[in-house]
């Protein structure tokens, strides 16, 4: 485990990286078309996100973690070496996005600043009260042009973007509560121009596998069954099949396990809640009669967790593990490096791998 990177604006908890990897579980993945099978409450994940962006305080107070990604994420797209018109930041959240432009310094202190390489910014949520929040703050004058776009239902409503009107996409956070992400890609696709990037950044499958053991051993000896108390996730695997069958090229997929140490799993779900990422699956337990998690399994989550994954215990606090996924993907366009005919190698790689190729 080696620490990582820390941006002065981040506030406590503090945000370190995991290394070591935990093996990953399958989940189902959407096909194209009308949803004929629906993973999460759409209606119940506004609910929660319009809830959570009420509260201000509490709202920014919990932006440590969106920031973070969103700051990577930049990084992403300034390595790309060319200037960009018009950029669309689809769920922008709290336009997390538009605010690292603008408060992060350029890598050479010599440069132009960040946001100078962009001309138009639109930043599109689904939330209007948590797009809205920071509409007062400095940021949103320091961009050459920053527009808000308010989204209908994904699951019914397509994007309402003309084709070819963006020359990159950029997506944080917020794809993972997508029912229909094979057609929400193809439409992002859709209104990007040839030779145009897509990066986007959502939570993968083993995103808190600290509190989905616990939750589920304490199920079980409370209760005596297992309940869903963590929504499932997209796996890391199933996200380059899907990209390629949006007609994205040059694909480019990994994963960054972000560990942030919180005082006790109390204060987890409290700042889940406050990040309206909690548990929004269709089957969760209010919607099948249930009662939901009481005091004891509460308290019993507590002790597993802290047994289980307590970490090295020399400031009493627990780990929770969030691994996001990056991906980037590039629609077709005139010059791009195209992969030779099958066949017309020249050179044989067992052979140069096994020292004997030509010299």
């Amino acid at each position: 485990m080696r620490p990582a990177s820390l941006r002065p604006f981040l506030p406590r908890p503090a945000i370190r990286r995991r290394t070591r990897q935990h093996p990953c579980n399958t989940y189902a993945i959407q096909a194209p078309g009308t949803p004929s099978f629906q993973v999460f409450d759409s209606r119940i994940k506004q609910i929660h996100k319009e809830r959570a962006a009420s509260n201000v305080e509490s709202s920014r107070r919990v932006d440590y973690l969106r920031d973070e990604v969103a700051s990577r994420l930049c990084e992403r797209l300034l390595d790309i070496n060319r200037h960009f018109p018009s950029v669309l930041d689809l769920g922008a959240n709290a336009c997390n996005i538009a605010r690292i432009l603008t408060t992060t310094p350029p890598p050479v202190p010599t440069d132009p600043p960040l946001r100078t390489r962009l001309t138009s910014l639109t930043s599109a949520d689904w939330s209007p009260t948590l797009l809205d929040r920071d509409t007062h703050l400095p940021f949103n004058t320091q961009l050459p042009s920053h527009t808000r776009t308010i989204l209908s239902d994904p699951d019914t409503t397509p994007l309402p973007f003309a084709p070819q009107s963006f020359s990159a996409v950029l997506s944080s956070l917020s794809l993972h509560w997508i029912n229909d992400l094979p057609t929400l890609l193809s439409q992002i696709a859709t209104i990007l121009k040839p030779d145009s990037p897509f990066l986007a950044a959502i939570f993968g499958g083993d995103s808190l596998f600290e509190l989905r053991t616990s939750l589920q051993l304490a199920d079980l000896d409370r209760r005596g069954g297992v309940g869903t108390h963590v929504s499932p996730l997209a796996d890391v695997r199933d996200v380059g099949g899907l990209l390629q069958k949006a007609g994205f090229k040059l694909l480019t997929v990994d994963v960054d396990d972000i560990v942030v140490d919180y005082p006790d799993t109390f204060a987890l779900m409290q700042d889940l809640q406050a990040m309206g990422e909690s548990n929004a699956a269709l089957v969760r337990e209010t919607n099948t009669g249930l009662r939901g998690l009481g005091r004891d399994v509460l308290l019993a989550n507590e002790g597993i967790y802290r047994e289980l994954h307590g970490g090295d215990g020399k400031k009493g606090g627990i780990p929770a593990t969030w691994r996001v996924i990056y991906m980037i993907g590039w629609t077709p366009g005139e010059g791009q490096p195209e992969p030779l005919a099958r066949g017309s190698g020249e050179l044989n790689m067992k052979e140069i791998l096994e020292g004997g190729g030509k010299k």
